[in-house]
């Protein structure tokens, strides 16, 4: 049997590609290097965005079962809170921070790519591609030294920022990395104030961020200076732990039972295209960034569930190959971009030096969370609910959105209902008032539309939602024409339809 997809890398972001792939019907095959899952925490939240589009996907439940929900930031000074973000009025489903160390993000996901009828091939590498335009021959070196040739559609390459898929495709990846060292630790904790709660520590001598894992578990990041570029990094003792805890911390927390303990430096770097052809990039692949806010492995995640469906909508020949495949790679590079961004500036802020500008930081900081409409954004940020595509080639008009969603933004969730994209095959979902000209567009277009139409987000109007759950199209209560032309400009159309219009005399 040929192969549609080939995902190289087995890490949260591959895992999350194949889940995907999988379940849309796409015949996958996915390998890793790697002759075991990691045994590391290493990338630790899961957020709200995250985990909606994984709920389409069948698999938040199993995630959420093995986390820690964490519904609070606090921002302080020694023992002083300068700000407080919760998390618990985010219109989403999940409205936390979910803890769940990467190891564990990757047995969840590995154990329903299982059920799917795939399982990961381990100790083999991609190791060289040529690319055509209509299908990709990859080599695949196993663990006995045997090479294979793989013809597959297409090639994704979620292999991590040292991307064998990357540097074949010859594309830069362009950034920096930052002058300060940092360690990481994975410790035990005792009399931790604010333990229910991630801890952000702004001190003269650096930041000391705490995030709660499992109770009396906990990672901690700080930074410990400059550093020559060629500097190796080693990793801290618990003592070294201990005493960055005495001198930026709250006071009397005291670390102990160290499970992980790493040096490392901050990469912000990223690829100007995401796509060549058949061959894709996602996650740590296409993007790397600061591990302030956590956004890293969410934002590679996402990658997957934006490019899965429009891959097995092509497969399926539901759709035409282009525009749907052209705009994953303007789409993600501008949330990466994004993400680099906001990543970068809260790493800078908060590696501020000198009395003054520490003490201007704090004021302001303190008055900025101290403002309601402000807590509000800031918690869309965090939990990338915020996360859309207003300049999506995919977009459709938007004649009046009566107060809902803008095409590329995300559409609200109803939590009684489905998602959006759940199921066996990705289909686009119509918000409106039901009526015949809707049951009219849902007979032309059967493998495209869900079958039944949704409740209307405001009373009028008539909504396409995307199978990503992002807002395609808005148009009035007669405008299932434009509903059509929107479809039909994708290459939905059914070959089988006669040219009449949708809603004629209706």
């Amino acid at each position: 049997m040929k192969i549609d997809v080939l995902v190289a890398g087995a890490g949260p972001v591959g895992l999350a590609m194949a889940v995907e792939l999988a379940r849309y019907g796409v015949s996958v095959r996915i390998v890793d290097k790697a002759a075991q899952r990691t045994d590391k925490s290493k990338a630790l939240v899961l957020w709200s965005r995250t985990l909606e589009l994984l709920d389409s996907a069948g698999c938040s439940r199993s995630l959420i079962d093995a986390g820690r929900k964490v519904s609070a930031v606090s921002l302080v000074e020694g023992s002083k809170q300068i700000g407080h973000l919760t998390l618990d009025g985010v219109a989403s489903p999940h409205p936390y921070a979910l803890m769940l160390p990467q190891s564990e993000t990757e047995r969840v996901l590995d154990e329903h790519l299982n059920a799917l009828g795939v399982q990961v091939q381990r100790s083999v590498e991609l190791t060289q591609f040529a690319a055509s335009p209509d299908q990709v021959v990859s080599t695949l070196r196993h663990a006995d030294g045997h090479e294979e040739k793989l013809e597959t559609r297409w090639l994704i390459g979620c292999d991590g920022a040292h991307s064998t898929v990357r540097h074949q495709l010859g594309m830069d990846f362009v950034g920096d990395t930052m002058p300060s060292s940092w360690i990481l630790a994975d410790v035990h904790l005792s009399t931790v104030p604010w333990k229910e709660e991630i801890v952000i520590a702004w001190h003269a001598d650096g930041v000391l961020a705490l995030f709660p894992i499992t109770p009396g578990r906990y990672r901690i990041i700080a930074d410990v200076g400059n550093a020559p570029t060629s500097a190796q990094q080693f990793d801290p003792t618990l003592a070294e732990v201990q005493a960055i805890l005495d001198q930026r911390g709250p006071g009397g927390i005291v670390a102990s039972e160290p499970v992980w303990l790493a040096g490392f430096r901050i990469n912000e770097r990223k690829v100007a295209d995401y796509r060549s052809g058949q061959v894709f990039l996602a996650g740590d692949a296409a993007h790397i960034h600061s591990p302030a806010g956590g956004q890293g492995m969410n934002t590679g995640i996402q990658d997957a569930c934006n490019l899965a469906w429009k891959l097995a909508l092509v497969h399926s020949a539901s759709c035409a190959a282009e525009p749907l495949l052209g705009s994953y790679s303007l789409e993600r590079s501008e949330v990466g971009k994004q993400v680099l961004a906001e990543t970068g500036r809260a790493t800078v802020i908060g590696l501020i030096r000198g009395d003054i500008k520490q003490s201007i930081r704090n004021h302001i900081a303190s008055l900025i969370f101290g403002l309601s409409p402000i807590r509000k954004a800031m918690a869309e940020v965090v939990t990338e609910v915020s996360i859309g595509y207003p300049h999506s080639p995919l977009n459709g008009g938007s004649a009046n959105s009566h107060g809902g969603p803008a095409p590329g933004e995300r559409a609200p969730i109803r939590v009684e209902e489905t998602p959006v994209g759940a199921g066996a095959t990705p289909r686009f979902a119509l918000f409106a008032d039901a009526g015949g000209a809707a049951s009219q567009l849902i007979a032309r277009y059967p493998g495209i539309l869900e079958a039944n139409v949704r409740k209307p987000f405001h009373d009028g109007g008539v909504w396409l939602v995307r199978p990503d759950g992002y807002t395609a199209l808005v148009t009035g209560d007669d405008g299932w024409d434009q509903v059509a032309a929107y479809l039909d400009r994708l290459g939905c159309s059914s070959p089988t339809h006669t040219a009449t219009a949708v809603g004629a005399g209706v």
